[in-house]
Formats: C-alpha cells, structure tokens, sequence
C-alpha cells in the first residue's frame, strides 16, 4: 500500500441552530488552519446546518437558502486559501424526501468534490433524516481517506468494508453535546473508535461538537489505536495534526486479518483429526 503525509485540523465548536455563527467560527477555523499548514479543516457533524431534533425540532420552516449561501462562502474561502475542508451540513432532498446528514468535501478549488451522507440514523434522526447508502473515498497526499458520520461507528461491518478498500485514515464527524449531564457516550464513543482503528490498522479524527455538556472532546487516534491528541473537553478549539502512513504501528492481527475478513475464523487448521482435540468434556 502506498504511504503519504498529510497535516489534518480537527476543530470544535459549540454548534447552534443559528446559521450564520455557525459559520463564522467555520470560517476563523480554516483561516486558522491555513496558517498552521494544515492540508484538510475538519468540522463536526452538522457543524453549519445545525443538528434536527438537537438544535432546532424540525426542518419545518428552515432557512435553506440561508444554508446555501453561506456554504458557498466557505467554498469560497476554501479556493482562496488552497485548502480542503469536511463541513459537516445537511443536504436538502426533494420533498417529501427528508434531507441528508452529511459532510460535504470541499476540494481546494472551492469546489464540492464529493458528498458523504450519513448510511446509519439513530432512531431520532430517522424522525429528520433519509440515511445514505454510498462510501466517499479520496486519496490526498497519497493517503487513502474515507468519511463517516457519528453513528456509523457502532457497525463494524462498514470498517470492515473500508479496510477491504484499503483505506488509511478515516475523517469522522460527530455530535455528542447539548447533554443534561454525562452518558455513558462518555465510556463508549472514542473507546469504540479505538477498538476500530486497531482492528483495521485505521488512523482517525474525531471531530465532535462542544459546549454545555459533551460526554468526549475531539482527538486523532493512530492505527494501534492510541489517541495521541486530543482538545479541551467543552471547549472551542483547533488541533493540526500530521499522518504519516510511512510509520509502522504495532499491530498483531497483520498476518491474520485477512483470513479473518474472508470467514476463517482461526489461524490454526481448520480440521484436526485428533480425537483429544474433539472430545470436549474430558481432561
């Protein structure tokens, strides 16, 4: 597989129902990213557009055209400064058709080189959201990245899939805030990222929102699966990291991982014609 490097801003931000905030702590983000040398901003979950059923009830009455503008500043933003961007953002379908969650990418053209759309809803996004059913996978600086949204983490099927696709790094945004106080997300969310990671030899960003009460702060997770950065819990914040695909991580499952994937689920004969081995109720 090939190796490259690339330089990740992994942000937060307390994410609101108002539009337009949202998007001027976006746009000092990649500003700030930029000087930083970072090559890709990446934001939560629905980091522009808000959060149906959190920060507001219903796409009833929402300001899409408020939406659309300011995704083309930050568009905008991006061409000017060279730079990619995951924006986390809804996706307006055709009515009745409820939207997507989703992440737009942002190439560095200002343009949208692709769009990932969240394949698994909880039971409350389902209410607001149609779930997507496709993979967005890009290589940048040589290093194959994939994009995920928050509740996809709980189905190892599709890191499974991902590995297949030789992905490196995965870019997943979340939204765990606006908590009344702790949940056990704080106990399960980035430890199941971790589990991922080194279960597929996987480098990743978390990018989670932030204020009030969230159960985890963001963090980048390297393929052994140890968070090696992370920001302040409930706080505003940037981190630029670097992944190099070049180092090695420790990783005992290399040699059998893909038998495993394949349906073997041993690494000893599959048969052994040995009548001790097939009594199972003696010393």
């Amino acid at each position: 597989m090939a190796n490259g490097i690339l330089k990740i801003a992994t942000c937060q931000f307390p994410v609101s129902e108002n539009i337009r905030r949202n998007s001027e702590y976006i746009c000092g983000f990649i500003n700030d990213a930029k000087t930083r040398d970072a090559d890709i901003v990446h934001f939560s979950e629905a980091g522009l557009s808000g959060y149906a059923g959190m920060d507001f009830e219903s796409f009833e009455g929402y300001d899409w055209q408020l939406l659309t503008e300011e995704t083309k500043k930050i568009m905008a933003l991006a061409a000017k400064l060279k730079i990619w961007v995951a924006l986390g953002s809804s996706h307006k379908l055709t009515p009745p058709n409820k939207p997507h969650n989703c992440i737009y990418l942002i190439n560095p053209n200002g343009q949208i080189e692709d769009r990932y759309d969240k394949r698994f809803g909880t039971e409350g996004d389902l209410i607001h959201y149609t779930p997507g059913n496709r993979f967005v996978i890009f290589d940048l600086n040589g290093v194959k990245c994939a994009l995920l949204i928050c509740f996809d983490l709980r189905f190892p099927e599709i890191y499974r899939a991902l590995n297949k696709l030789k992905v490196q790094f995965v870019i997943q945004s979340f939204y765990n805030a606006r908590q009344k106080e702790q949940s056990v997300h704080r106990h399960i969310i980035r430890q199941t990222m971790q589990a991922n990671c080194a279960s597929n030899y996987f480098w990743a960003s978390m990018s989670n929102s932030c204020g009030e009460i969230a159960p985890y702060p963001s963090c980048l997770i390297q393929p052994d699966g140890e968070i090696i950065n992370e920001l302040k819990l409930n706080t505003t914040g940037i981190m630029v990291n670097t992944v190099d695909t070049s180092i090695p991580f420790y990783d005992p499952s290399a040699k059998f991982r893909e038998i495993a994937i394949k349906g073997i689920l041993t690494n000893g004969p599959q048969i052994l014609n040995d009548p001790r081995s097939k009594d199972f109720k003696s010393l």
